[in-house]
């Protein structure tokens, strides 16, 4: 193969990687209470897990991606991580949430919730021999996959929830699986 033809190659490879993470973000749009993930979803490697968050849940609905691009896909698509953990929003009212975790990723993932100190950003948290954060003062996790609360992890293409009371403050979402959250799986929720 000559130079030239590796590098439309190449090109092409690049392609469908950006595709696939434009795919990624377009799934967290499907409306939580549709059923089935999209048809594409299989070919990516995600599993169709046909979750069904409930339409209406207790307070504000937060939606959260977490993702992770496999050894394929990762680095200069995700600012050189190799996992995110995202939300739609920055902030919301202090009172009831629920914070809705869909799955995009190719590995099985959570969401815990810490507060975060004044002046601390997220992600800058001490990382443990066991390669996680410290969890105490957690106010809640999603872990189960198709459910509420905590549980296994959840799985590739499905959705696990939580409802929590939130005070004003900062928070940290958090994928505290072992490696994640140094992979970049944290960002921050203010309260207000």
């Amino acid at each position: 193969m000559t130079k030239p033809a590796r590098a439309h190659l190449l090109a092409g490879l690049l392609t469908v990687a950006l595709t696939a993470g434009t795919l990624a973000a377009l799934a967290a749009t499907v409306p939580s209470g549709a059923g089935a993930s999209p048809s594409w979803m299989p070919m990516l490697g995600w599993r169709n897990a046909d979750c069904r968050v409930p339409a209406k849940v207790p307070g504000q609905r937060v939606p959260v991606v977490l993702a992770d691009m496999g050894a394929f896909m990762a680095g200069p698509m995700m600012g050189g991580r190799s996992m995110v953990l995202s939300t739609g929003v920055r902030t919301v009212p202090a009172g009831r949430v629920t914070l809705v975790a869909a799955n995009r990723g190719t590995r099985p993932h959570e969401l815990v919730v810490l507060p975060l100190p004044a002046g601390q950003p997220a992600g800058v948290r001490a990382v443990a021999a066991d390669d996680t954060v410290d969890e105490s003062g957690s106010l809640g996790e999603a872990s189960r996959s198709c459910a509420a609360g905590e549980g296994p992890g959840i799985a590739a293409g499905a959705t696990g929830w939580m409802t929590l009371d939130l005070r004003p403050g900062r928070y940290e979402l958090v994928c505290n699986r072992p490696g994640h959250y140094r992979a970049g799986m944290a960002t921050e929720l203010d309260v207000q």
